[in-house]
């Protein structure tokens, strides 16, 4: 329920060779509609397939779903737009090779979270991706980044020589994303999930003991902490603080690390309890704990019962048929204090607007928290207008605390120059825009 747009019609080209065409043709034609281009379109709570402008044509990129190469002793897999997470993790089962999987559905895309810059359960997104293919404004197909050629590609080298445009086409509007190169991580010989609790009075130390385990180098991949509104939010039942720390590697290093793990937990009197996964599996009707944990090890299979028990509905019947979804994407510094703050803030939300909000500690290193905040509302009008009136003031208290967004949704697009620095940055990346697309045939999104 964003701001609807004026869309003029839909594309679906199913070959590169269509895109090209297609721009070719917008790109003659003086004053019309302009071209937005989209994966899956299932960007749920950040306005899902709607563009950021009026005036569009959506160009749906779904029947590109071809992997055009898969490299498991390398370590790389070429994929179009169309291709889905949970697709490219099946044909990895078995090997030594796993995806950087998210916790959304298993049926949204690889290439399109990439370019948008989400976050897996093992690393930033932007990590995964080597190269891309791009089809510019005037239908010009280049590759940038790393791409294999011939019989010997060598070693992935993502920024190759000299400067690299590869970041260039990554929340852009520059071209059209068609195919890139997606790094595949190592497949653990061992793994342990270890599910901590804590109570809402002990958050600021509990944090802070989790960011000491974490600088130390006893987490693999990113620590997950869940709030007791966003816990239920996923089918849950605890009544406070849990996290998710993975711990993986070898046989004998992973039950070294969760045994000192299961001590300095003890030690610090911070938790309610600590259960591991190998001596306590998830309960059946635990359906967050389920599905970390086969999402540290690349297996995205139970993000549909996740995604059901959020908003009601299977993936293709969500923005149709589901519940109202919201979310608020900041990135806060990775110690007690400022988790404690944001807590306070989104408190300070709902007393005003009435509007609770539930939110997920997304560690991403020693320093930084991709902390997710998520707003449910019934899909009713009065509804809607309380939900988004919600996150329209925590984008305003969570700018005035230093807490930006790292991802915008739709409606939130003139926040782009208020959240990012330097003006003259800005002004730059405008005369790309101007140079690249002179004939504005690519429609501005929600980073222009």
């Amino acid at each position: 329920m964003f701001s609807p747009r004026d869309i003029y019609g839909v594309v679906r080209p199913r070959t590169v060779e269509e895109v090209r065409e297609t721009v070719r043709a917008f790109a003659r034609t003086e004053g019309g509609p302009r071209l937005q281009a989209l994966s899956t379109g299932r960007n749920w709570g950040l306005g899902s397939r709607e563009p950021a402008r009026d005036s569009v044509v959506t160009m749906e990129l779904q029947g590109l779903d071809a992997i055009r190469d898969l490299d498991v002793e390398g370590g790389w897999a070429i994929v179009e737009p169309g291709v889905t997470q949970l697709r490219l993790a099946e044909l990895l089962d078995g090997t030594d090779r796993m995806l950087n999987v998210t916790a959304s559905s298993g049926h949204t895309s690889v290439l399109g979270n990439i370019v948008d810059r989400g976050v897996g359960l093992r690393r930033q997104r932007t990590l995964d991706l080597a190269g891309l293919e791009v089809v510019l404004p005037d239908g010009e197909l280049l590759r940038v980044g790393w791409w294999p050629h011939g019989e010997h590609p060598g070693a992935v080298n993502p920024q190759g020589l000299g400067p690299s445009p590869l970041a260039l086409f990554t929340q852009s509007d520059l071209g059209i994303v068609t195919a890139g190169v997606v790094r595949l991580l190592p497949r653990p010989e061992a793994q342990c999930v270890l599910r901590l609790g804590f109570d809402s009075g002990r958050l600021v130390q509990a944090i802070d003991e989790l960011r000491r385990w974490t600088a130390q180098g006893l987490v693999s991949g990113v620590l997950k902490v869940y709030d007791t509104v966003s816990t239920q939010s996923y089918g849950g039942h605890a009544d406070e603080y849990l996290a998710h720390l993975c711990v993986s590697g070898t046989e004998r290093s992973v039950a070294a690390v969760s045994r000192v793990l299961g001590e300095e937990a003890g030690a610090s009197g911070l938790f309610t309890r600590v259960l591991r996964s190998d001596e306590h599996p998830p309960a059946d009707d635990d359906m967050v704990a389920q599905a970390v944990e086969r999402l540290y090890a690349g297996d995205p299979s139970r993000n549909e019962t996740m995604l059901r028990s959020a908003v009601g509905q299977d993936a293709d019947r969500v923005d149709t048929e589901g519940g109202g979804w919201l979310f608020f994407l900041p990135l806060i510094p990775f110690t007690g204090r400022a988790v404690a703050r944001a807590q306070e803030l989104l408190a300070q939300v709902h007393a005003e607007t009435g509007v609770r909000a539930g939110s997920t500690i997304n560690a991403l290193d020693a320093d930084v928290v991709d902390l997710v905040v998520s707003f449910r509302f019934p899909r009713t009008a009065p509804d809607a207008r309380r939900a988004h009136r919600a996150l329209d003031r925590t984008y305003e208290l969570f700018a005035e605390a230093g807490f930006h967004p790292y991802r915008l949704d739709s409606d939130h697009h003139q926040w782009v120059d208020r959240l990012s620095g330097d003006p003259a940055a800005r002004a730059f990346v405008r005369r790309l825009k101007q140079t690249l697309d002179p004939r504005l045939v690519i429609a501005p999104g929600r980073y222009a």
